[in-house]
């Protein structure tokens, strides 16, 4: 099993959570490179240690190591002006040490624009892929749906749109098990006509691109918003500006909902006698929909493992994040990538 790498100095609380992230996913035997400056990852790594009160030559720390890097990327830094002037940046160390295969991918939970630009400086697309895409998985019935694109990309083509449908059938079949992934366009209503130009072109592409026409892909057509979290599909395809505004929608809905329960659960002793009951229910939904269970998305069409997660990450969705990423790796994630954007390339 290859070493996922971790950029240590990404992220809003960073190195604090990444370094008790990396600590929690070493503990459950994921093999971490911690990249950064090693004079304070190391500071952090002893703190954090003896806080524990464990032995700093023991324990989890057999399955940690530190990649020195002297630079970081900061969260409001300009992606691809620091990709070209910083090149010892915790970000670009970590992506060659994917690149040379001493790491099986690379979590950061950094500049998001940085990470998409810095993979594509040092690893590349796979080959056919015209723009990579961000994939975020959320709950949906009693299964998952991969939503993409949910930021790389605030403009794009038909084109993009029917490899973003490739590329999430491909992860959801490799990486969730699900054998025919059925694929939905996020649309302003069912019907083929609906919708913006792009949305109305791509739904013909995309259906051309069904097996019952000779495709790879299974689609089922459009979908509405109010149908994200209803499972009715396995993959849902939007434009990265769409998705990621209807991504950010559903996680403030959810937010508020739970801020008002909670509000109202202490309005009165009866309040509370029910608050109570439902607790245990109302948790395990909100724990579902949590962004911290799976802590990152995959970065999908560049020729490497990078996974992205939110900048106020904490510990644990750190540690779920390169739990994601180690799952993927070792589900053959990049290879059935590859491959079904071949397959899905003109003949």
């Amino acid at each position: 099993m290859t070493a996922v790498a971790l950029d240590a100095m990404g992220g809003d609380d960073a190195p604090r959570v990444t370094v008790e992230g990396a600590l929690e996913a070493a503990a459950a035997g994921i093999e971490v490179i911690l990249v950064g400056d090693s004079e304070v990852l190391g500071h952090e790594l002893n703190r954090l240690t003896v806080a524990k009160g464990a032995s700093a030559k023991g324990g989890s720390h057999t399955n940690l190591r530190i990649v020195h890097a002297p630079d970081q990327v900061a969260m409001g830094d300009h992606a691809a002006r620091e990709v070209r002037r910083q090149r010892q940046t915790s970000l670009y160390v970590g992506m060659e040490l994917v690149k040379s295969g001493d790491a099986s991918a690379l979590v950061s939970m950094g500049n998001t624009g940085a990470g998409m630009a810095t993979a594509l400086v040092v690893l590349g697309r796979l080959k056919g892929v015209e723009r990579p895409a961000l994939g975020a998985v959320i709950p949906a019935g009693d299964g998952n749906v991969l939503f993409l694109d949910v930021g790389a990309n605030a403009d794009a083509r038909t084109s993009h749109l029917v490899q973003f449908a490739h590329l999430g059938s491909a992860y959801m079949q490799s990486v969730y098990g699900v054998e025919h992934p059925r694929v939905a366009l996020l649309s302003i209503g069912e019907e083929p006509s609906k919708g913006s130009a792009l949305v109305i072109e791509a739904h013909e592409a995309l259906a051309q691109a069904d097996i019952s026409n000779g495709g790879r892909i299974r689609f089922v057509g459009n979908i509405e918003g109010r149908d994200l979290l209803t499972q009715q599909a396995d993959v849902i395809v939007a434009d990265g500006f769409t998705g990621n505004v209807a991504l950010k929608i559903a996680e403030g809905l959810v937010s508020y909902l739970f801020d008002s329960l909670r509000t109202a659960a202490r309005s009165s002793l009866r309040a509370k006698v029910g608050g109570l009951l439902l607790y245990p229910s109302l948790r395990s939904v909100r724990d579902r929909l949590d962004y911290r269970v799976h802590g990152a998305v995959p970065l999908l069409g560049v020729d490497g493992g990078v996974f992205i997660g939110h900048g106020r990450s904490d510990g644990h969705a750190v540690a779920s994040a390169l739990k994601t990423a180690q799952h993927a790796v070792d589900r053959g994630m990049l290879p059935a990538l590859a491959a079904s954007i071949a397959d899905g390339l003109p003949k």
